[in-house]
């Protein structure tokens, strides 16, 4: 069931800058590429995509799940750290990583997609943000230097900067006015950051508009980051204006840091992503969908509870190696998510995990041995198939 050795385990100092990240291989035919992210807590094999870990745990799964899966980083969020069981707590805790015992790296993002989320309940100024807590109406404000104290705090491996995530759509203005205050907020976080075993990401925004991309990349590297996140998609917006976000920004992205795409996550997303040069992935939709029974296969989506699943005794992917699909078969998954058993959510979790961590696994095989776009195109036509 594992997808691949881990290469590397825990170092015993702080990775500098100029050891994070490493092109291993390049793709003859695109800008897709090869590589690996060193961490204090080991390495990243990329292209990768991040499981989440909203509040330091990836629902359903022990840690010792995860690292059968193959799973060698998990995303936490901030924002909902900071609010419960609160970031100061789990520092005395001796960190997030001691704290959920996972002694693999750890991304945190910054919260900002969570709090402007909020809409009514958020007021956005030049210092930050004032908001009210989800959970019970609370009163908070988060300015970049509180964001970057709550992270340093958590002690993730990868932290992000504190930025504005723009609605979509969004004018010409709007978007122009949040990039610049994104640039002055990014410039913040770095200076307020100062854990040498932190390494600092910042977020390029400007909406679908290609010169406020470029200027949001321009004044990033201008501040000088240890690598750069593509923030504001997987908003609304088509997949068509995605890619082409990404076609406009990633050759502006440094070669030698990690490109990382924040918030997508539909399998043909990756795979598109990838081939346009993009290393780091992280979504909900996996586990999320595993808890409403949609589960990903090599043909496309399968949704557990139709009735035509009924007396079907094949796994949910015969061409799948998870524990689910070597056990368990779509008949006594749907009676097991029909009847709200406990054990549907974990097993359909293992799955479409599993279907995740391999495809990235797959996609870095087709990068290495020079074969992506023969694996593009294999990928659709059973994607396509239906089940």
């Amino acid at each position: 069931m594992p997808l691949q050795k881990q290469v590397s385990t825990k170092t015993d100092s702080p990775s500098s800058p100029d050891q994070h990240f490493q092109v291993l291989s390049d793709s003859k035919n695109s800008p897709a590429r090869r590589g690996r992210v060193t961490t204090t807590h080991g390495s990243i094999e990329t292209p990768a995509f991040m499981t989440v870990g909203t509040a330091g745990s990836v629902k359903g799964m022990t840690p010792e799940d995860l690292k059968t899966l193959g799973a060698e980083i998990i995303l936490s969020n901030a924002y909902h750290l900071y609010l419960r069981p609160g970031h100061q707590f789990i520092e005395k805790k001796g960190g997030l990583h001691q704290f959920m015992a996972w002694d693999r790296p750890i991304l945190t993002d910054s919260g900002g997609y969570q709090i402007f989320s909020l809409n009514d309940l958020s007021k956005i100024t030049e210092e930050g943000v004032a908001f009210q807590s989800h959970i019970d109406g609370s009163r908070h404000f988060v300015s970049p230097e509180k964001a970057i104290e709550i992270e340093a705090a958590l002690g993730a491996d990868i932290i992000m900067a504190f930025d504005e995530c723009l609605e979509y759509p969004a004018d010409y203005k709007r978007a122009s006015d949040s990039l610049q205050r994104t640039l002055r907020w990014a410039s913040r976080s770095k200076s307020a950051h100062h854990r040498e075993d932190q390494f600092l990401y910042g977020i390029i925004q400007g909406g679908c508009y290609p010169d406020l991309r470029k200027q949001g990349i321009e004044g990033l590297l201008n501040l000088g980051f240890d690598g750069y996140a593509v923030g504001g998609l997987s908003v609304g917006e088509p997949q068509e204006k995605m890619l082409k976000v990404l076609e406009q920004v990633v050759p502006f992205m440094p070669a030698d840091k990690p490109r990382y795409l924040m918030g997508v996550g539909r399998p043909q997303d990756l795979v598109e992503a990838v081939s346009r040069g993009i290393d780091l992935f992280d979504c909900v939709l996996p586990t999320r969908h595993a808890r409403t029974g949609s589960l990903f296969t090599s043909r496309g989506e399968l949704h557990i509870k139709n009735a035509r699943y009924k007396d079907d005794d094949l796994p949910i992917d015969p061409d799948c190696h998870c524990y689910t699909c070597s056990h368990f078969s779509r008949a006594y998954l749907r009676h097991l998510f029909i009847s709200k058993e406990l054990l549907a959510l974990r097993l359909n979790t293992l799955h479409n995990l599993y279907y995740y961590l391999s495809l990235m696994f797959k996609l870095r095989k087709a990068i290495e041995q020079h074969s992506l776009e023969k694996f593009r195109q294999d990928f659709y036509k059973t994607h396509n198939m239906g089940i």
